[in-house]
């Protein structure tokens, strides 16, 4: 069984930026939101992913992705996704041995900055990055999912704070 234990916080500042190591752009969309999953198509600039994963708030949730042929991808993102779709440039960020995905949104979701780190466990410890801002993991106007529905460009000033 395929888990994902997973922090989500706002970013704070740009000090990440002199020490992302390496980026990628990714367009995604999601060709389905049920009760209980959600399946999304994920394309970079070399490789795409079916992913599902379950409608579960908090951390811990379960995922299942699977490459898929590269045109595939691309006409289900154009022909069947919910619009809009998801853009966004992904960082990757190592501090204090563990690997930061700074996530910076484009099209409908820009200005939205995210960072996500990956854990063993829930209670895993982790030191944090001055850059970081609050965390955002239980909050579900957060999830990419939800940006398709509700992107950030919709936002009022009470659900940007």
């Amino acid at each position: 069984m395929a888990s994902e234990i997973e922090r989500k916080f706002l970013v704070a500042s740009d000090a990440w930026k002199g020490v992302a190591y390496r980026s990628m752009h990714y367009r995604q969309g999601y060709l389905g939101r049920a009760e209980t999953s959600s399946v999304r198509v994920r394309v970079s600039e070399q490789d795409a992913y079916l992913n599902v994963k379950s409608a579960t708030l908090g951390i811990e949730r379960l995922e299942y992705e699977y490459p898929i042929p590269l045109p595939d991808a691309h006409e289900m993102l154009d022909r069947l996704c919910h619009k809009p779709l998801i853009e966004k440039t992904r960082h990757w960020v190592e501090y204090a041995g563990h690997c930061w995905e700074v996530d910076v949104f484009e099209g409908d979701n820009e200005g939205l900055v995210v960072a996500e780190i990956e854990l063993k466990t829930p209670e895993e410890d982790f030191e944090r990055p001055v850059w970081l801002g609050e965390e955002v993991s239980h909050e579900p106007r957060y999830y990419n999912v939800c940006l398709v529905e509700h992107p950030y460009s919709q936002w009022n000033e009470e659900e940007r704070k």
